[in-house]
């Protein structure tokens, strides 16, 4: 597949990374950093263009004619929204185009993009900031949870747990976690212990450390995350650190919840500005990692600290802070993968990249058969999967297969089907259906294209 990437920025130097890795791929990636360029082109295969993408003469040497997938992910919305347009319109009209739009005063006028006549040519839009919000969110609703990534419209839910003592199942087989919850379905995907990844077996005992990723219907996540943790209380209070995009659509997020959001923002204008717009949110003008301001408004009552700002040094330092002066949980927007890493083998709880999270939405616009959902896992090393079994009853390597006759790769497991609006937890005995949501877990990254082969229908534009 020929991939143009417009941007070598944070989101796309990551979707450079990940894309160039995969064989079926060429990547041609176009940015006025020279430097930056040079840097990829070291590390991986691929092709560089020097210059402004929003230029026809640069899209034509990027190989725009015979492009099959545009992404362009300049922190530009504007320029992304002509890049696209351009490239519609002068070379390849048939090629899937994804632009980063970050402003909502784009995104909240869906006719811009979706009016055939006079929209621009921008087929999927992609808002990291959004997209990092509604992920914190979701971390905020299931307290103890490490990931918590949505399928099949939000029906079936991937929750990320670390197995503690006092949780039902630790220590114990997974074969008894149906006599512990015989009333709730619900499917070990995969077990990650020192690192390593452990087969989910029947016989498997869970052990304190694991960190364990389990599929479940959204109305049952609670109830399993029982039996890996000691279930900890709602989060009622939350402190916000940076009052840019992230950290302003998040107190939206959490005042609808009715949580007691303070947000403290370190530019005054900016922290007035927001004041005005946000209900419910106490908004305080100061920093975070100052020590008398995180005691002065009572650090150690609070539930879940995160931070946001542009600075990740910051937030780490602030997140830091916060933990040592006694918030319960702490998050922290960390860029670089290695921080990250680092940083939550040792005080932080939650490490946020918001590229892995971007990452997902992109991959799953490029990836062969029809993948409706992508979640990247570890730091990349993983990933879980939805793709509709599109095809004929009976034809093919998946439509009427029972679970155990579907030739999956090594390191790939299917955790749920779903069926309508009926979730369907896997098993060896259970057939796939035509148009059913499969949903898969890969602990080896190597076997994508493998995966892919299996639900490979002729593409379709999106």
């Amino acid at each position: 597949m020929k991939i143009i990437i417009l941007g070598a920025g944070q989101v796309g130097r990551t979707a450079a990374y990940r894309l160039a890795r995969e064989e079926a791929n060429e990547v041609t990636v176009i940015d006025l950093d020279e430097k930056l360029l040079r840097h990829l082109q070291d590390r991986l295969d691929i092709r560089t263009i020097i210059g402004n993408g929003a230029q026809p003469s640069i899209l034509d040497a990027a190989g725009a004619r015979q492009a099959d997938v545009f992404i362009a992910l300049t922190n530009s919305d504007e320029l992304n929204m002509v890049a696209c347009q351009i490239m519609a319109t002068l070379f390849n009209k048939d090629a899937i185009r994804i632009a980063r739009i970050r402003s909502n005063e784009y995104t909240k006028h869906s006719k811009l993009f979706v009016d055939e006549d006079r929209a621009f040519a921008v087929d999927v839009t992609l808002s990291p900031e959004q997209l990092v919000t509604e992920h914190i969110s979701r971390l905020i609703r299931y307290p103890g949870a490490l990931q918590v990534l949505d399928f099949a419209d939000g029906r079936v839910r991937l929750v990320c747990a670390r197995a503690l003592r006092g949780g039902l199942l630790v220590g114990q087989r997974l074969q008894t976690l149906r006599e512990h919850m015989p009333k709730t379905d619900a499917r070990v995907a995969a077990i990650y212990r020192n690192g390593q990844s452990v087969k989910p077996t029947g016989d498997t005992v869970i052990e304190h450390g694991d960190e364990v990723f389990f599929l479940a219907a959204r109305t049952d996540i609670r109830q399993v995350m029982n039996e890996i943790q000691r279930l900890e209380e709602p989060v009622r209070r939350v402190v916000i650190a940076g009052g840019g995009n992230i950290g302003f659509k998040l107190a939206q997020e959490l005042e609808k919840k009715s949580l007691q959001v303070k947000l403290i923002e370190r530019d005054g204008r900016r922290s007035r500005r927001i004041s005005e717009q946000l209900g419910n949110t106490i908004v305080l003008t100061g920093d975070a990692s100052d020590e008398e301001l995180l005691l002065e408004e009572n650090i150690d009552n609070v539930d879940v600290f995160v931070s946001v700002t542009n600075t990740e040094e910051a937030n780490i330092l602030s997140a830091m802070l916060a933990k040592r002066l006694g918030a319960k949980k702490v998050m922290a927007l960390i860029n670089r993968p290695a921080y990250a890493e680092l940083m939550e083998s040792g005080n932080l709880d939650v490490a946020i990249s918001p590229q892995m999270i971007t990452i997902g939405s992109v991959l799953a616009h490029v990836r062969r058969g029809d993948v409706v959902q992508v979640h990247s896992l570890r730091r990349g090393a993983a990933e879980a999967i939805e793709a509709v079994a599109h095809g004929i009853q009976g034809e093919g390597r998946v439509i009427g297969r029972k679970i155990a006759d579907i030739p999956l790769p090594d390191g790939a497991t299917i955790g749920a089907l779903v069926r309508g609006d009926e979730v369907l937890m896997a098993h060896h005995d259970t057939v796939v259906q035509r148009d059913d949501h499969v949903i898969l877990f890969l602990t080896d990254r190597r076997q994508i294209d493998a995966v892919e082969r299996l639900f490979d229908v002729p593409r379709r534009r999106r």
